[in-house]
């Protein structure tokens, strides 16, 4: 008797192995575990395509295709974060303003960053800002940015995080 907890096998296919169909979510689908040449391969079926135990199945059952898995958006842990939003202040890149200021909203949203005030400099307000952890102060230039350019600057930001390897 083979238990199929000794073995590592594949998981579940997204196509059926007898007609090339995706595998659809919820439905019922047939898996079987063949031998070919020593060793042990996973075939799933959908049910339009069972037509019973191939040739060299060792043992089968049947199961319900799941559902995809959702990736959720990037994510880091605040001190990632705040390291980044440290080296983003402190640079005199201006072209990265708009993503510092939602970096720092972000961070105020964690209660990493403290809002201490703000300062007016002609006709531009500054946030005034503290880390938590007693950094700063830090002053970000409010941007005053609509709607879509802050979900722009998010997906920037997640995409940053991603490929800059900040993601928890």
């Amino acid at each position: 008797m083979i238990l199929v907890n000794d073995y590592r096998f594949k998981p579940i296919s997204k196509t059926c192995a007898a007609t090339g169909e995706p595998l659809a979510p919820g439905s019922v689908c047939r898996s079987v575990l063949v031998e070919r040449n020593g060793e042990y391969e996973r075939l799933d079926f959908s049910e339009a395509g069972w037509t019973g135990l191939p040739d060299g199945a060792v043992g089968s059952w049947q199961c319900i295709v799941p559902e995809p898995e959702v990736k959720q958006a990037a994510t880091a842990d605040p001190e990632s974060l705040m390291q980044l939003f440290e080296q983003l202040v402190d640079s005199p890149n201006r072209q990265q303003e708009k993503l510092l200021f939602v970096l720092a909203l972000y961070l105020l949203q964690r209660r990493r960053l403290k809002l201490d005030g703000s300062r007016v400099d002609g006709e531009q307000e500054y946030l005034v800002l503290s880390g938590s952890r007693g950094e700063g102060p830090f002053e970000v230039l409010d941007q005053q940015l609509s709607e879509s350019e802050m979900a722009e600057l998010r997906q920037a930001l997640d995409a940053q995080l991603t490929h800059g390897g900040l993601a928890a």
